[in-house]
Order: structure tokens, then C-alpha cells, then sequence
């Protein structure tokens, strides 16, 4: 039989000392567990085994045999060629997950660490301060936060989409994301829609101060408003839906889709690069069809809603698109983004002229007109309208959010003369140059 090696410290005979007094009741339980900081419940097992066993109970003890999780060499190397060869950009945690997942190698995050630290795989770095986060709302649907991001999501792929999203604040589901060309007002709108499809109407809505949500005022927000400046059209959207639209006064305010699309900038990108996504049709129905799912499995957590159903009187076809007011000309026509709009007759009324109307244009450039919330014409607006090719570059404009250095213009200056010191010939003229000796006669 083999001896076991034991090793006896001061902490251990200081220890015992402390749990001998509190046997012999000269000290308490609450007193021994302030003097060896320990709870009181440890300190009750220690008198226990201290009575069994003795002193012998109180010290630490060799095992018998080397642990069986024991990372061996082969095991090491197994790990380094798989990050190597497939996982080389993934951070640890996305690595410990992979490993798990696809190879059956279950690794606690900090042997991990430190087997890619000894390998020269992983450099540490100091961590970042952390900023107190505000706090969950009690309910789902009570909150809903959504962003924009712009990112190089395919690597083959130089431009750069933004990715529209929205969490839910209280149990961190994403039900709806998508990649579009250009953050445009419609880009949102769609994003919008379709979580109210997936989700029902939810009470309040938390963005930043884009145009697409809150009008831009000079002076800020608290200037007085004046009946030129209307509400955005989401803002008109959301009213009708009763759904309260909060603008953020920073980025941190939203720290919720923000560190959301630090996750996706991480491992959506990898993902798609492992899973061989080529464009962006396709990257729109992986992070739909796949990553969504996966995300919300693994980060959602659970909370009572307060999401409602939508009611059937509401139209999210006409609710989500442009509405313009119009006055209705006396020929019964109006005119709408540079093209006339001829109404019909109506069961409602024999003639609309000088009636104030709402115009809607759709995503799919569908036009409607309503008189009292019902539509009373229908109409598809022209690609060629000059008005929407001005819209158009404007909106170009307004996506153009990375700014660029100032390349100041080179000077073509012309070179400098160089003059001569003016010379008295005798007899003669002055002479120098650039110099008409013409005029010294």
C-alpha cells in the first residue's frame, strides 16, 4: 500500500487551534468563521471531520491518481492544428464552443486560455472597464431597442452592408435582423414590420437621434417646433400603433443592441465564412434561418410579456410607407412626386375636389390614396420621376456616413523670377534683367 504525502502549513495548526476552542466552547461558531474568514456552515463540516478523524481531516492530501481530464500532449496538438487550420480568428470562447460542438471536446474556457497563452496563440490583454448597465425591464415587449450597423460582413466582398436589428430588452431576443445596401428609411420600416408579424406590438421603442426616427432641429431637440417640421414617418407609423419612440441621448445608452453587434461583428462574420456564405441573399437567410435561432437559444432568457396582438382594423401595408397629405385638385387629380394621380368615382363621394387626402407610397412603389382612412385610388409611381431620382442621390448623401481625410489641393504656383542687380554701363544704358532698354532711349 502506498503512503500518501500530506503537508502540514500554519494555516492548518492556526486552523485547528481556532476549531479546538470552538469545540471546547471557548469561542463560537460566528466568531471561528470571522477569525479564518469562512462561512459558518464550513465551519460546522470542519468540527464535524475534526471529531471524526482528528487533525489529520483538517490537512490536504495527494490524490491517488492523476486527474482524468488531464490535458495530455496528443490532445494539446489535436487542439492547435484544429485552430490553426479552421479557427484561426475565432476569440476563445467561440473556439470553446466549436470544440464542443463539432469535434466533442469539452474544455473548461481557462484551460483553453492558457493552452493557446503557451502556444504564442492568444496574447492577454488587460481587461476593459465596465460601465454599469441599465436595468432589464420586468417584461417582454416593454422595451424594444434597435440599431444599424455598418460592417465588411463578407470578407470577399469590399463593400460594406448595414445590418438592422432589434432586442428585446428584458430576455434578449433578436426575433428579426437583415443586411440591406444602404440604411435607408424603408430598410427600417421593413425591420420594423416584421418584428410586429413575429412578435405583436410592443409599448415603447429605443433608437438613436437618425433622421429616419427624430427630426433634426438646429438648437437640439427642446427647440420649439415649428408646423413646418413634422414628425419623421416612423414616428407617424409608431403613433398609429401607439407604440412611444424614446431617442438615446448616446451610444451607450443602447448597450444592449450595441454589445449584440459586437457579437455579430465577432462570430456572425466567422460563421458565415465556415458555413461558405458567398453573397448576401445568402447571408440574410443563414442569420434568419440559423444564427438567430442559435443566438436566441443560447442568450435569450425568460420573462413575462406584455407583447399585444395586432388588431385586424390595422394595415401594416399602409401604415409602414411615405404618407403625404394632399389637397385634391377640381378635376379630381392630384399631384404626387412629380406624376398625376387621376381618382375614380366613389361610392363615398361624387367628387373629392378640394378634399384633403392622404397619399401612401409603398416599398414596391405602389401608391394609395386615402380619404379618411379609406383608399379611394391606386396608382404605381414612375421609375423615371425626376423626384425620386433627386431623393435618391439625397439619400445617397445622407448613407455617405464615413467621412474621409481632407486632401488639401496641390498649388501650382508659378516659379519665381529671379531678379538681377540693376547694372550702370558707362555711356550706355541701364541693364539687368527683364529690363526694356528701349526705354532709356
Amino acid at each position: 500500500m502506498k503512503e500518501q504525502k500530506v503537508w502540514v502549513t500554519m494555516k492548518d495548526i492556526q486552523r485547528y487551534k481556532v476549531l479546538k476552542d470552538v469545540l471546547d466552547k471557548r469561542l463560537k461558531g460566528i466568531e471561528a468563521a470571522q477569525l479564518l474568514n469562512l462561512t459558518p456552515i464550513h465551519i460546522s463540516r470542519l468540527k464535524t471531520r475534526l471529531l471524526k478523524r482528528g487533525f489529520e481531516a483538517l490537512l490536504r492530501r495527494t490524490p491517488p491518481s492523476p486527474p482524468n481530464k488531464r490535458i495530455n500532449d496528443s490532445l494539446t496538438k489535436e487542439i492547435l492544428k484544429l485552430r490553426q487550420d479552421f479557427y484561426y480568428d475565432f476569440n476563445i470562447l467561440h473556439f470553446k464552443d466549436k470544440l464542443g460542438e463539432n469535434h466533442d471536446l469539452q474544455l473548461s474556457y481557462e484551460s483553453l486560455r492558457q493552452i493557446l497563452i503557451k502556444a504564442g496563440e492568444h496574447n492577454p490583454k488587460k481587461k476593459k472597464k465596465v460601465h454599469r448597465q441599465r436595468r432589464r425591464m420586468p417584461k417582454a415587449g416593454m422595451l424594444v431597442q434597435m440599431d444599424s450597423s455598418q460592417h465588411q460582413w463578407l470578407k470577399h466582398i469590399p463593400e460594406k452592408w448595414w445590418l438592422v436589428a432589434m432586442i428585446d430588452d428584458a430576455t434578449n431576443e433578436v426575433p428579426y435582423a437583415r443586411f440591406f445596401p444602404k440604411d435607408t428609411l424603408f430598410a427600417n420600416m421593413h425591420v420594423l414590420r416584421r418584428f410586429i408579424e413575429i412578435k405583436g406590438l410592443f409599448m415603447s421603442l429605443y433608437v438613436d437621434k437618425a433622421s429616419h426616427f427624430k427630426t433634426t432641429r438646429h438648437g437640439g431637440l427642446h427647440v420649439e417646433v415649428g408646423p413646418e417640421q413634422d414628425d419623421t414617418q416612423i414616428e407617424r407609423a409608431l403613433e398609429e400603433l401607439g407604440i412611444t419612440l424614446i431617442p438615446a441621448n448616446s451610444p451607450q445608452a443602447k448597450g444592449r443592441i450595441e454589445v449584440r453587434f459586437r457579437l455579430f461583428q465577432d462570430r456572425l462574420i466567422k460563421e458565415m465564412r465556415l458555413a461558405g456564405i458567398k453573397d448576401y441573399e445568402e447571408a440574410n437567410k443563414f442569420l434568419q434561418d440559423k444564427f438567430l435561432l442559435w443566438h436566441n437559444q443560447r442568450y435569450m432568457l425568460e420573462a413575462e410579456s406584455s407583447y399585444m396582438p395586432l388588431p385586424q382594423e390595422k394595415n401594416l401595408d399602409l401604415i409602414f410607407g411615405i404618407k403625404k397629405e394632399r389637397t385634391v385638385n377640381h378635376d379630381d387629380t392630384l399631384s404626387f412626386n412629380g406624376q398625376i394621380i387621376q381618382i375614380p368615382p366613389s361610392t363615398i363621394r361624387l367628387s373629392f375636389a378640394k378634399a384633403r387626402v392622404e397619399v401612401c407610397l409603398l416599398e414596391d412603389n405602389r401608391i394609395f390614396v386615402l380619404h379618411k382612412g379609406k383608399v379611394i385610388a391606386e396608382s404605381i409611381l414612375s421609375k423615371d420621376s425626376k423626384t425620386i431620382k433627386k431623393e435618391k442621390k439625397i439619400e445617397e448623401l445622407l448613407n455617405q456616413r464615413e467621412y474621409q481625410p481632407k486632401i488639401l489641393p496641390v498649388r501650382n504656383e508659378p516659379p519665381k523670377k529671379i531678379s538681377t542687380p540693376l547694372q550702370i554701363i558707362p555711356g550706355g544704358s541701364p541693364s539687368g534683367s527683364g529690363t526694356d532698354k528701349s526705354m532709356w532711349g
